[in-house]
This record gives C-alpha cells, sequence and structure tokens, in this order.
C-alpha cells in the first residue's frame, strides 16, 4: 500500500488509515475486534483513527498496545469544548488504551464557527492539547469535523491556530456540491501553503438513508460493491490529501484495503467521470450531498 509523508508531522502514513470506529459495537466480542486488527497490519496499515466515543474500541485496541505502538502512528481526539473537561477526556483516552502518550491528538467534529468559537476561547480545550504537547503527550495537534461547512471551519481554524493536521470529508459525491468543492479546495490550498496533513474522511459516502432501514453502520449510505468503491476511493486519493480513514463497517474493511492495494492515480477527466456519475439514492444534508438530478 502506497505511504505519504503527513505533512509536517514527517509521518509515513498509508493512505488507508484503520478507522477504529468499526469494531466499536459492544456486541462485537474481542476475537471480532482481533481479526479486524491483524486484517489491517496483515495489509500494512500504520496509522489508528479512535476517539473516546467510538464505543468500545480503546478497550479492543488496548491489548495490541504493546506489540504494535511502536510502529503505528495513532491518533485519538477529543469532543470536548473546555480545557477541564477535555484534560480528564485525555487521561481517561490513555488508560482506557493503555498508553502513555499519542502522536497526534485533535478536537473532535469541530463543524461549526461556533464550536471553533468554544475551543479556542479563554478556558478552551485548545488550551488543554496545547499544555498535553508541552508536557510530552503528543507530538502533534490536529482539528477534525464532518459537516457541510467543515472546510470553511478549518480554513478559519488554520488562522487562529497553527494545527498540524486537519480531517475532513472528501467523496465525489459531495464534490457533486460546489460550493462544498470551492471551500475544500481552499482548504486543501492552505494546507499545502502551510505543509498541514490532510485526513480525508467519508471515503464511500454516496448519499444518505432517506428514513430505510440502514445495511451498514455507518450514518450516511455507503457504497458497497468492489467496482463502486474503487471508483470512490481512488478518486478520493487522487485529491491533494495523505490518508484516509476507514469507514465504520467492518464489512466494507477488506474491499477498502483491496481497492487501496491497488489503488492508481486518476487523471482530470477521470475524476470529473466519476464526480458526474454520482447518483446518491437519497441526499445527506448532513454532508453537502445534494440530490441526485
Amino acid at each position: 500500500m502506497e505511504n505519504r509523508r503527513l505533512g509536517r508531522t514527517g509521518h509515513l502514513s498509508t493512505v488507508v488509515t484503520f478507522g477504529a470506529i468499526a469494531i466499536r459495537k459492544q456486541e462485537d466480542d474481542q476475537e471480532a475486534a482481533d481479526r479486524a486488527v491483524e486484517l489491517v497490519l496483515r495489509h500494512g496499515v500504520n496509522h489508528i483513527d479512535i476517539a473516546p466515543g467510538y464505543g468500545v474500541a480503546m478497550e479492543r485496541l488496548a491489548p495490541w498496545m504493546p506489540e504494535i505502538r511502536h510502529r503505528v502512528f495513532l491518533g485519538a481526539k477529543t469532543g470536548k469544548r473546555t480545557r477541564d473537561e477535555a484534560w480528564t477526556n485525555i487521561e481517561e483516552c490513555m488508560k482506557r488504551l493503555g498508553v502513555d502518550g499519542f502522536d497526534l491528538f485533535q478536537h473532535h467534529s469541530i463543524g461549526t464557527m461556533e464550536e471553533l468559537d468554544k475551543i479556542t476561547a479563554p478556558g478552551g480545550a485548545l488550551e488543554a492539547l496545547i499544555e498535553l504537547r508541552e508536557q510530552g503527550g503528543t507530538k502533534w495537534l490536529g482539528i477534525t469535523g464532518h459537516g457541510p461547512d467543515a472546510p470553511t471551519v478549518h480554513l478559519e481554524a488554520l488562522r487562529r491556530f497553527d494545527f498540524d493536521t486537519v480531517m475532513f470529508p472528501v467523496s465525489a459525491t459531495i464534490f457533486r456540491n460546489a460550493d462544498y468543492r470551492r471551500s475544500a479546495e481552499a482548504l486543501f490550498a492552505e494546507a499545502m501553503r502551510k505543509d498541514v496533513g490532510v485526513q480525508a474522511i467519508k471515503m464511500l459516502a454516496r448519499g444518505g438513508w432517506g428514513g430505510r432501514e440502514r445495511e451498514h453502520p455507518v450514518w450516511y449510505d455507503p457504497h458497497r460493491e468492489q467496482q463502486e468503491i474503487d471508483s470512490a476511493l481512488w478518486w478520493q486519493l487522487s485529491q491533494p490529501v495523505h490518508t484516509a480513514p476507514s469507514t465504520g463497517s467492518l464489512a466494507l474493511l477488506p474491499k477498502i484495503l483491496n481497492a487501496a492495494e491497488r489503488f492508481r492515480p486518476l487523471g482530470q477527466s477521470e475524476q470529473r467521470e466519476i464526480v458526474d456519475s454520482q447518483r446518491p439514492p437519497y441526499p445527506e444534508p448532513g454532508l453537502g450531498i445534494l440530490p441526485a438530478t
């Protein structure tokens, strides 16, 4: 699998990160989580994305940490917005994972200016992350976000603080939205200028569920077939991104890894064709995915 330099961190991350949200469910036993970890390791994945809100994912990964901590880039997050709450959350993360530090620690789900204002205000969570870095508990700091305004919010975040990484949605279906595409391209340009690592989420997002029963345990409707996954992931990795966390569906993980290992960069005409071919069964306003035309 291809590796890319994650901006100024210098880490050569595999183009697919293991999204540990896939092992979040309490009803999945440790053996199921073990099989998922073994699978990503066999494919050479060297970057893990995790958060305390991902169910029991930290408890499932904890037994693996003594064996793999030295060879994976560990990115964690806090969804807390005040300095004190974030510190408590950070300590909980260390205890639950059984680690004494992280490679990257991020603000989780900052998708509006209101959320950005909270963490950057006096007494906000950013103070805790800065202190964590000063104390040697992490090397790098980042910001993540999910909604249709995430690129615009993250662009402002980079003006307020020198974050080392950003994480936001990038998919061919989302890029049918011209406003989102323009704001994402502006963020790409600023990240490149500042040598900020870019992590792209929602790799398989094709639309919303529209009130239907969810066939996969993710809040958006994902591509499912190998050919569709190939197109979606290859399109995403043809953008100026460094790594992409895998989806929350264990059933799709083998197909994602398969596509990643066969990745080839797409030309501009191929990229346009993939965007134009997207037909979301239902829109997903939470990601800025527009109805099919």
